[in-house]
């Protein structure tokens, strides 16, 4: 493990693996270093890239400084570009995808960004439920029942009943998962007001139309639409931008499977 230091003085903890051109990976809700999609993909890619793999502010091993602002992650991503030596190629997945596309368009020094599924609700397709899901994990964080926060969240996300039941048996998934779970509002506020079914909110497609960096937007063949179509507004905003499904995947997509579409996205 090494270190870096945020702008604001946030000790960000990171794993560089392998040589080559830099890489940098930015996780999704709950996920860090050590848990997550990230730790399967980042050896497969260290193959052919230096990869920095972070443990996102309040996770892991990386400091929480507070208050939260979205501009504070924005600018915890930059110091990782700084630690990569000060441009990078840039993936991002689910809200991670979300906080790669505000690092792009910031001014970071992003050689190509890939971002799959942006978990953005975009139409009323999809409605989230419960709608006011965002409000009730708050509270339940705020009177401390982290296992209520996850259970709801993961609930939202598609995940069955039985499904969660089965999480809570299994002793490395249920308390990584409660030890992030005061992050979630940090996601919340990455994917601005992306949850209600009302399109694209201004600010989040002022943003990314200040994107110059070549970008590829991801969706899996077996994702829901709703999470399709965040990928491809992703390609219909960002100038430039192209939109490509990866075969026989969801939301989860397995690290076999994106690893050959990062490596050829990512080609020189």
């Amino acid at each position: 493990m090494k270190t870096t230091t945020s702008r604001d003085g946030t000790t960000l903890a990171y794993e560089e693996l392998g040589r080559g051109p830099p890489l940098v990976l930015v996780d999704g809700a709950l996920c860090r270093r050590e848990f997550g999609p990230m730790p399967a993909l980042a050896p497969i890619l260290a193959k052919e890239f230096t990869v920095f793999h972070y443990d996102r502010r309040g996770r892991g091993d990386s400091g929480d400084t507070a208050p939260y602002a979205t501009e504070r992650e924005v600018e915890d991503l930059a110091a990782i570009f700084d630690a990569a030596g000060g441009s990078a190629f840039l993936y991002g997945i689910s809200s991670g995808a979300v906080l790669a596309l505000r690092g792009a368009a910031s001014g970071l020094r992003v050689k190509k960004l890939v971002v799959y599924e942006p978990p953005f609700v975009l139409d009323d397709s999809h409605r989230m439920d419960p709608p006011d899901f965002q409000e009730r994990i708050r509270a339940m964080l705020a009177a401390g029942d982290r296992d209520g926060a996850v259970k709801l969240f993961m609930k939202v996300v598609g995940v069955p009943s039985f499904g969660i039941f089965m999480m809570r048996l299994i002793p490395k998934v249920w308390p990584n998962l409660r030890a992030a779970a005061h992050t979630l509002p940090y996601d919340f506020a990455v994917l601005g007001d992306t949850q209600k079914g009302h399109g694209l909110p201004a600010e989040l497609r002022e943003t990314m139309s200040a994107i110059t960096a070549p970008t590829l937007a991801l969706t899996g063949g077996k994702s829901p639409p709703y999470l399709n179509q965040g990928a491809k507004a992703v390609a219909e905003t960002v100038r430039g931008a192209t939109f490509s499904i990866v075969p026989k995947q969801n939301h989860n997509v397995a690290a076999k499977a994106i690893a050959p579409v990062l490596r050829q996205a990512f080609a020189s």
